[in-house]
């Protein structure tokens, strides 16, 4: 048989068979060979063979599982008895061999007992714990008794109680220690609830019935007032309590009673018990104390005295500010009128201070600081009283204005009186001439050209410093030295020849600096005061008496400052009377007098606020300081000389001060107007830049113009003439100086260019219609003339007169439309070189003509004739 199986299957045999049991085949076997045939049978033999041995290998396993499980646990039971066998085996054998260095047994021996002794002291400390516990609770059940039988004060001790108890027990992490905590603050919170009902049946105020009753105790309560404090001590509410009790109180009773805004008050009255308001009361301090006297006494009756005491610390103080600060401070006078009235009020206060003190309380240091210091508070109060009534009077605005008139009477020559209707100073002064508010040289003013320009000398920023006041008549030594040098000038609107030593400049102390821009804030300083110009001292036996007088307006607010004022004083004087020594008051007569220097003081202060708003404000700020301080003035000189007053009252009078204060006021009022008039026309002609170069030159003019105008119009029903000359003429004189200025910095001028400018100068002439001499003359020639006046339509301006740069404007207008030879006909025959110096011509004639031998000879000719006219060398025209 094995001979018929074919090669491949006996050697797929063998190897199956070698594989199983491990033996080798036969030599036939062996020696087949191997070919490609033959392995996959082999192969699939031995593939065939695995598959078998696992099937068995299977079919073994589950057959014997549980034998196998069990065999393995019990050979793991005698794996571990082997281990542990051998540790013992090797502990006896090292006991055996070293007895006496073991100890494992007695230190097993000792933690045994130390474990037992804990867990004995434990078992201790649990029992007293549950016997603390057991305690707490008891405690806590008597305080629930003692809570609803409405025991409060009892409810409180073993609330305390219970509170110490918990404190000893020394467990407070156990669940049943926080419950017992928790218990007992519901407890306290159970009990406050019954302590507030408490409370509020013993004191109840109804605020809406304007009721306040407090009992000590009552039938159906067992507690008592007192024992409610108790109560209060242990909540730590006694000042929570009684400050809900003092604003209950205020509201129900105080406030309604106090409030001194009602036409009508309710009286206070204590019936069967209750505090309650009853019926009216007047608004007398007396009726008020006599109220506040029941309120006060009902609560020491019914208040324990500990409770008072916080009335006192804490409550008190309130209504004491009330008593001052309203009902006290309503009944101060602000004057001597009405001082019996205010004495009654202080001796009233006193009383009731008196009346507090007897009840117990002690904490009313406002009210008796209020009586002791009465007399500073009735000043205080005619303090508030002057400066709100400034503050109001100026609030209401300036209101109507009215007319003042300044008059001086002033001793003349006959020679000055001569000379003075030589230059219609005598017509100008008695009716538009006269500044009314300084004592400077008119006659300057109105002899040359710029005698009425407002270019004082001086510190530009302070107009006062510029005239010299303040300076012991400094200013006016000054003013008389340079008096002799003025002469009588011809003021046409075309140049005329003056005097040669006659210099405008220096009658008024100018600068050469004038020529300039840099004039503009110089130029805002106060207007020079207009008197008749004295002459050189002459040996003129007769002299006799001027009356210069002139009109401007104020508002309405000089006259009730003044009427404060003099009010204050004469009350200040009335006070160093006799008939006033035993007046509390007596001592603050100083005190009066210096009000005056406040309610001026608030007035500098306030005043530009609500001046500034209106057309022409500043300059009513100008005129009613001014009137201030001429008021003031005289009527400082005339208290001085009253009989009906006491020497004390005339030497506390001081005004001086303030008299120079308010002229430097109104100075400053005036030269800040100008100046912010002349920056804006600044603006309008350019600003900086040229006003030759400006897009429309002729639009920029007219704008100008036409403000000069209306603020000449607008000022000419406020200032005094003179004044009014004065701050219209500056801007004028700023116009022409800024189109000057602008004229000469130009590099080169053609024909056509020059013939533009001399007709931009000719629409700046419409300015001259603001100082016709008709235009300042009273209609009813009550005052006589302006001065100067000729008949209608043949009227001179004086415009040069009060702008310096006027004539030198149109000069320039008439060299920019002349030849060469009559620019040299006007500087050497003419008056060109009063108002321009050699190197400005020069300059204008290189500007405007080409550079040939004619143009050449003119210069020489021109420089060579610095001064044609003569003088004292001065290049410039001081202008």
């Amino acid at each position: 048989m094995a001979a018929a199986e074919p090669p491949p299957a006996r050697m797929a045999q063998a190897l199956v068979d070698f594989s199983l049991y491990g033996s080798f085949p036969e030599d036939t076997v062996s020696s087949l060979p191997i070919d490609a045939e033959s392995l996959p049978a082999a192969i699939k033999a031995l593939a065939d063979a695995k598959a078998k041995l696992q099937a068995e290998i299977h079919a073994i396993n589950e057959e014997t599982a549980e034998d196998v499980k069990t065999w393995q646990a019990n050979a793991q039971l005698v794996q571990d008895d082997i281990l542990r066998s051998k540790a013992l085996a090797a502990e006896i054998v090292k006991a055996a061999e070293a007895p006496v260095v073991s100890g494992q047994a007695v230190d097993e021996i000792e933690a045994r007992a130390d474990f037992l002794i804990r867990e004995l002291n434990y078992n201790a400390q649990v029992q007293e714990t549950l016997r603390g516990i057991r305690t707490v609770n008891r405690t806590l059940d008597e305080v629930e008794q003692a809570r609803d039988e409405r025991r409060i004060l009892d409810a409180l001790h073993l609330l305390e109680k219970s509170w110490k108890q918990l404190d000893i027990v020394g467990v407070k992490s156990c669940r049943a220690i926080k419950l017992l905590d928790v218990r007992a603050f519901e407890l306290k919170s159970d009990v406050h609830e019954v302590f507030d009902h408490v409370w509020n049946a013993l004191i109840h105020v109804d605020v809406d019935g304007h009721t306040v009753s407090i009992q000590s105790s009552r039938e159906d309560e067992p507690m008592n007032l007192e024992d409610a404090v108790i109560g209060l001590r242990a909540y730590k509410e006694v000042d929570q309590r009684m400050d809900h009790l003092w604003k209950n109180l205020s509201q129900a009773i105080l406030l309604p009673r106090m409030d001194l805004a009602k036409a009508a008050l309710p009286g206070i009255r204590v019936e069967d018990g209750v505090l309650a308001l009853r019926g009216s009361a007047d608004n007398s301090i007396h009726s008020l104390f006599e109220d506040l006297d029941q309120v006060f006494s009902y609560l020491v009756q019914r208040l324990p005295p500990d409770l008072i005491d916080t009335i006192s610390s804490s409550l008190l103080p309130d209504t004491i500010h009330r008593i001052t600060s309203v009902w006290l401070d309503s009944a101060v006078p602000s004057s001597l009128h009405d001082m019996d009235g205010f004495q009654v009020v202080i001796e009233a206060a006193k009383t009731f201070c008196a009346r507090l003190r007897a009840l117990g309380f002690s904490n009313f240091g406002g009210l008796q600081e209020w009586t002791d210091n009465a007399p500073k508070v009735w000043l205080s109060k005619c303090r508030e009283a002057a400066l709100d009534s400034v503050r109001t009077k100026l609030s209401q605005g300036l209101g109507a204005p009215r007319q003042v008139e300044k008059v001086e009477k002033q001793m003349v020559s006959k020679t000055e009186g001569q000379q003075l209707v030589a230059n219609a100073a005598v017509a100008t002064a008695d009716d538009h001439g006269w500044d009314a508010w300084d004592d400077g040289e008119q006659a300057g003013q109105e002899e040359t050209p710029n005698g009425g320009a407002d270019e004082p000398p001086g510190d530009e920023d302070d107009g006062t410093d510029a005239w010299g006041w303040g300076e012991e008549g400094g200013g006016e030594e000054e003013a008389a030295a340079e008096e002799p040098k003025k002469e009588t000038k011809a003021t046409a609107s075309q140049p005329s020849k003056p005097d040669d030593d006659d210099d405008p400049s220096e009658a008024w102390g100018w600068g050469d600096e004038a020529n300039t821009d840099n004039t503009d804030e110089a130029n805002t300083k106060e207007p020079e005061p207009q008197k008749a110009p004295p002459v050189a001292p002459r040996a003129e036996p007769e002299t006799r008496e001027l009356i210069l007088k002139e009109t401007y307006s104020i508002s309405s607010l000089p006259q009730p400052l003044l009427d404060l004022i003099f009010s204050i004083v004469q009350d200040g004087a009335a006070l160093t009377k006799e008939s006033y020594a035993g007046s509390p008051v007596a001592t603050q007569a100083a005190g009066l007098f210096s009000l005056p220097t406040l309610a001026l003081a608030v007035f500098r202060a306030v005043s530009p606020h609500y001046y500034a708003p209106g057309i022409g404000g500043n300059m009513y700020l100008y005129n009613d300081s001014g009137y201030l301080a001429e008021q003031l003035g005289e009527f400082a000189a005339a208290w001085k000389t009253r009989e009906d007053i006491s020497a004390r009252a005339q030497n506390m009078l001081r005004l001086d001060n303030d008299v120079k204060t308010l002229q430097s006021f109104a100075n400053r009022a005036y030269t800040n107007e100008l100046a912010i008039q002349k920056t804006v026309l600044r603006d309008l002609l350019g600003g900086e830049q040229n006003l030759l170069h400006q897009p429309d030159t002729a639009a920029s003019i007219s704008s100008a113009t036409a403000r000069v105008l209306s603020l000449g119009t607008a000022w000419e029903d406020i200032l005094a003439r003179s004044v009014w000359q004065q701050a219209v003429g500056s801007l004028v004189d700023a116009v022409a100086a800024k189109m000057i200025a602008d004229v000469m910095d130009l590099p080169s001028i053609g024909q056509d260019e020059a013939y533009n400018i001399a007709k931009l100068i000719a629409s700046v002439e419409e300015l001259d219609q603001l100082f016709l001499p008709s235009r300042g003359q009273p209609q009813d020639g009550d005052g006589g003339g302006g001065g100067g006046k000729k008949a209608e339509g043949d009227e001179v301006p004086m415009t040069a007169q009060f702008a310096g740069n006027w004539l030198r404007l149109k000069y320039l207008s008439e060299v920019l439309q002349s030849n060469l030879r009559d620019v040299r006909f006007l500087w050497v025959e003419g008056e060109l070189s009063l108002y321009f110096t050699a190197e400005e011509v020069v300059d204008l004639i290189q500007a405007s003509f080409e550079d040939n031998a004619r143009t050449r000879e003119v210069i020489r000719d021109v420089r060579a004739n610095v001064r044609p006219l003569g003088g004292d060398g001065d290049e410039g025209g001081g202008w």
